[in-house]
């Protein structure tokens, strides 16, 4: 059986369930065998540097840059990502063509000395290397001891056993593909903690005009997920985010309307702005942008000075 689709990666646990969900949805649709689609597994700078966050080692590109060079001089057809690790600027002659349907995008607490944030006892330390969550945290809780927290699901679980920490944030998409959801204590409601731009949402990148490649893409392909990710993006691009600034954006939709909310934060939670917009579907990357637009106002140009 000659490969017909080679499907590159990273591979953490998570990265591979999520490879292997995109051949086994590619397996389904087109009633091909699974050796059609080859997993080849790509190491990246983000998952080899550990001892410090991304946002002093490179950003998010470092859990894409590898594989995209994979992408670019045709040793893999497709990139398997989780959408929330992608830069809005893409390398030149590559694109986002294709969604798998969005699982929870929430945030989950896994709790050691307690089942939620509230009951933290005062002083306790919380393990996070997102600096969101870190300021979505503080926001909360001021009191509490954010530390640095890198590594993969099994990894941070594993500092929780150690005692490294008293709890930390995952998100649920990544324990619920990984069979781990029971270990969440608590999940965290869109309004109060509102996820990552992309939270949830497993994106296909290609090169762009290969057309045999994206007609097979096509059948697994969600719409509405894709839609929802525009909007998201188009936001988190027009804020010229990165893994310095702590943005969140949740684009939700239902009988072809988009509701989007986002929030830009300070990284000790104490200043927060927040956007809601509603529109057309169709119209999902305008709608994003508009609300940058407006976030952006309200906060002033200077908002992420302080910590850029």
């Amino acid at each position: 059986m000659q490969t017909t689709l080679k499907i590159g990666t990273r591979g953490s646990p998570l990265a591979l369930a999520q490879a292997h969900e995109t051949q086994a949805r590619l397996t389904a649709a087109h009633g091909m065998p699974a050796e059609a689609f080859e997993v080849v597994v790509i190491s990246t700078s983000g998952d080899r540097i550990q001892d410090r966050p991304l946002s002093e080692a490179g950003g998010k590109g470092l859990f894409t840059k590898e594989i995209e060079e994979a992408l670019l001089d045709g040793r893999i057809d497709i990139a398997v990502h989780s959408s929330k690790d992608m830069p809005t600027q893409l390398p030149d002659g590559l694109e986002l063509s294709a969604f798998l349907p969005r699982e929870d995008a929430r945030d989950a607490f896994v709790g050691r000395a307690a089942k939620t944030i509230a009951e933290l006892p005062k002083g306790a330390k919380v393990g996070s290397s997102s600096l969101r969550r870190q300021a979505l945290i503080r926001r909360m809780r001021p009191d509490l001891d954010v530390v640095m927290f890198r590594g993969n699901v099994q990894t941070r679980l594993r500092k929780l056993d150690e005692g490294v920490a008293a709890g930390t944030i995952l998100a649920y998409a990544g324990l619920k593909r990984l069979g781990l959801e029971h270990v969440a204590t608590d999940l965290m409601p869109l309004d109060i903690f509102p996820p990552a731009p992309g939270q949830g949402a497993i994106g296909i990148e290609t090169r762009i005009g290969n057309r045999d490649v994206e007609k097979m893409l096509v059948a697994i392909h969600d719409v509405a997920t894709g839609q929802a990710l525009a909007c998201e993006r188009a936001f988190l691009a027009a804020l010229d985010g990165s893994c310095r600034t702590p943005i969140a954006g949740y684009a939700a939709i239902e009988d072809g309307k988009l509701s989007f909310a986002g929030l830009i934060i300070s990284p000790d939670g104490k200043q927060s702005h927040t956007v809601e917009l509603q529109g057309p579907a169709h119209d999902a990357a305008r709608i994003g942008a508009d609300a940058a637009g407006m976030v952006r106002a309200k906060a002033g140009e200077n908002f992420f000075d302080g910590w850029a």
